[in-house]
């Protein structure tokens, strides 16, 4: 089951247009069981899902065209090193997806379409058990707090009491103006003790920067994550 298909079909490594036909199907399959699971409790957009489902084709191909020469090897590690610096970098999940597409793209260009399966099952499995079980959830949701403030008021120390009262963590991670530079707009990290007292805090703050607007929400600067 876990023996190369080349080798069955031709008892040598040449590839024959059988061989590649069925381990271009089984590449196409499985690259779309691969961004199934990508897709699974997870925003995303179609162009990066059809690209995961069409990678594995694609890796097996230029495995195959390979197939041993050393020359045509380096050649295609050299055009595949230029495509990174051609990419924008991505989340976790998608940078661990795409390393999963090209496993199963390794797999069936080598003829292993039992193995590229079963890496496919085991992947998956395990994907869905992490998902549900909660595993590296954070007890604590870091949040994004922007507080304006005047210019007249100096913004060191100003917030250390309530956020030593309110929050477990936070840093200050900067400081710009506004409206002129009549105004101060910090931004901050932080991570609340209680979810229930967010408001009870977003009060105290206002009462200490002159009711001006103040925004508390999920951290923008995070990545998606397995929801």
């Amino acid at each position: 089951m876990l023996s190369s298909i080349l080798e069955i079909a031709s008892n040598t490594t040449t590839v024959t247009m059988q061989g590649f036909l069925i381990c271009t199907l089984a590449s196409l399959i499985l690259g779309v069981l691969a961004s199934m699971i990508y897709m699974y409790r997870n925003s995303y957009h179609k162009n990066f899902v059809l690209t995961l489902a069409l990678m594995p084709a694609m890796i097996q191909i230029v495995i195959m065209l390979v197939n041993g020469n050393l020359g045509t090897g380096v050649a295609v590690m050299g055009a595949f090193s230029l495509v990174r610096f051609r990419s924008v970098p991505g989340t976790a999940r998608e940078i661990s997806s795409i390393f999963f597409a090209m496993g199963i793209g390794l797999a069936t260009g080598m003829g292993y379409i039992g193995f590229a399966a079963a890496f496919l099952v085991m992947i998956g499995i395990a994907t869905f058990i992490l998902i549900h079980s909660g595993f590296g959830t954070s007890k604590l949701i870091e949040k994004e707090l922007k507080i304006t403030i005047p210019e007249n008021l100096d913004y060191q120390g100003i917030f250390d009491d309530l956020f030593e009262k309110y929050t477990q963590e936070n840093s200050l991670e900067q400081v710009r103006t506004t409206n002129m530079g009549s105004l101060f707009e910090l931004r901050y990290k932080i991570e609340l003790k209680q979810e229930e007292l967010e408001k009870e805090f977003l009060d105290a703050l206002r009462c200490r920067n002159g009711n001006l607007p103040i925004i508390c929400g999920r951290n923008s600067g995070k990545g998606q994550e397995f929801l």
